[in-house]
């Protein structure tokens, strides 16, 4: 009889322990459109505290909806899945908006200069910037040239 409700009682403990729900991985809503109205300081809180748990580099993305350049680099990676799931890998990816609606000039001034747009500043998972990139150095004719931003991201992907 013991036997019989030890087996019962492991048997439900099993059956409780499969079938609880998982609480997905991540609670990080990733900022993918440069919308003017959102806060960046807070947003990067968010994007270290997830870059932390999962052992990525932040990638910040500066640029705006009336930037040519920016939506050329969107659809770079559009086009290349390999890079861009290689990206997703390895950067928590932090769209920040820059646009006369606002400049966010405040977050801004934390970074050095930004030449021109698309820009990227690349942070370590404690938010600290490792690296500023001007993308018009990725850039071949009118598009972005798939090994300079390949190489580009695997110099910066983080290591080991």
């Amino acid at each position: 009889m013991k036997l019989l409700l030890s087996s019962i009682i492991i048997f439900f403990c099993l059956m409780l322990f499969c079938c609880t729900e998982k609480k997905s991985e991540s609670e990080y809503i990733p900022i993918t459109k440069f919308d003017p109205s959102r806060n960046p300081g807070t947003d990067l809180e968010a994007a270290i505290k997830e870059a932390k748990s999962s052992n990525k580099r932040i990638l910040l993305d500066v640029g705006g909806d009336w930037c040519i350049w920016c939506h050329r680099l969107d659809d770079f990676f559009e086009r290349n899945k390999d890079i861009s799931k290689f990206m997703h890998k390895n950067f928590i990816i932090m769209k920040v908006n820059y646009s006369k609606e606002n400049k966010n000039e405040k977050f801004f001034s934390q970074f050095p200069e930004i030449p021109g747009y698309p820009h990227y500043f690349v942070l370590d998972k404690h938010g600290k910037l490792l690296h500023s990139q001007d993308t018009g150095k990725l850039e071949e004719g009118k598009g972005h040239d798939r090994d300079k931003v390949f190489k580009f991201l695997k110099e910066w992907a983080p290591k080991g």
